[in-house]
């Protein structure tokens, strides 16, 4: 039995550090690193995940390619049970070239692909729905299964009794038509402030928060970067945690990474205050290397950096 079924985008990430500049003409510079990673909404948070120990299905699409096959063989290598992974003939994997700059920027070129043709067929919903977590992940990025049929999905996942947490990538003002209709499907929302607010058209966490809480979602839980994470919930339970004192290398991922931290709390049991530790001990790890798998290695050892930790001071 799976424990939870991650939905969504997948992508393959190319990153570098530190980039400066592009070289001019067909000159050639020297950067300290290059790395591949399993990244994406669902991608990024299914590999986290796995890492701390949950038994997790992937719930795709890739196409027919090498990126496909690295992403596949990573996922495996990791445990995940790829077989809700579709292989898409004629199109590429979606794939993303990150240039990370000395101070955390990381300005990207992406191909859009497979990920565009993924949809969960109703033949598959007994095997993608069966865990007790569903998590769908990468609105915005899945032309295909956005709007009625991710409406249909969720509402269909509660139907069954499922938790469901959701993400997204790179919201615009624009996106909230496409999240709206999925809203009272939703237990744990988790956009970053920066995505609430402009989805929201409100410029407070408070606001933001309320807007989303009015549209039936059971929880926010904002990720506020350097500032921490914030919680609110239908009972009233208001709470913000700070962020973990570290040295940053790279925030690709972090959400992604917070996602999973929060999943894999869930299904521990954890109390509210120490899930949103977790979820933040989970993102930070992942900023303190290149890519969206950096820092974590097990759940003993994600524990082991809340616990001991220091935070920034309120």
């Amino acid at each position: 039995m799976h424990d939870v079924s991650v939905i969504g985008l997948y992508i393959l990430d190319v990153l570098g550090r530190p980039v400066d500049a592009i070289p001019p003409g067909g000159r050639v510079d020297f950067i300290e690193e290059i790395r591949l990673t399993v990244a994406g909404t669902a991608g990024g948070t299914v590999v986290d995940i796995a890492k701390m120990g949950l038994n997790c299905l992937a719930v795709g699409a890739v196409g027919d390619d090498e990126k496909a096959d690295f992403m596949l063989s990573t996922m495996q290598k990791f445990g995940i049970d790829t077989s809700g992974m579709q292989r898409l003939a004629g199109v590429p994997s979606s794939a993303t070239i990150l240039n990370i700059r000395r101070n955390g920027e990381r300005p990207a070129l992406h191909q859009r692909g497979a990920s565009d043709h993924f949809d969960v067929p109703d033949s598959a919903l007994d095997t993608v729905l069966a865990p007790p977590i569903i998590h769908l992940g990468g609105t915005g990025l899945l032309k295909k299964l956005d709007g009625e049929p991710s409406r249909k999905l969720l509402a269909e996942a509660k139907k069954r009794g499922r938790t469901v947490t959701f993400d997204l990538i790179a919201a615009t003002a624009e996106t909230i038509t496409l999240v709206d209709p999925l809203l009272p499907y939703i237990d744990y929302f988790m956009p970053s402030i920066e995505e609430a607010c402009a989805m929201s058209g409100q410029s407070t966490v408070e606001d933001a928060a309320r807007f989303f809480l009015d549209k039936g979602v059971n929880a926010c839980v904002f990720t506020l970067g350097a500032d921490g994470a914030f919680y609110a919930d239908q009972a009233g339970n208001r709470l913000t945690k700070p962020a973990y004192v570290i040295d940053v290398v790279d925030t690709t991922g972090c959400g992604d990474s917070f996602d999973a931290g929060y999943i894999v709390a869930l299904h521990h049991g954890m109390d509210l205050e120490t899930r949103l530790s977790f979820a933040q001990a989970s993102a930070a790890l992942v900023a303190t290397g290149l890519g969206s798998d950096a820092g974590i290695r097990s759940f003993d050892q994600v524990m082991d950096f809340m616990r001991t930790q220091p935070v920034k001071a309120g």
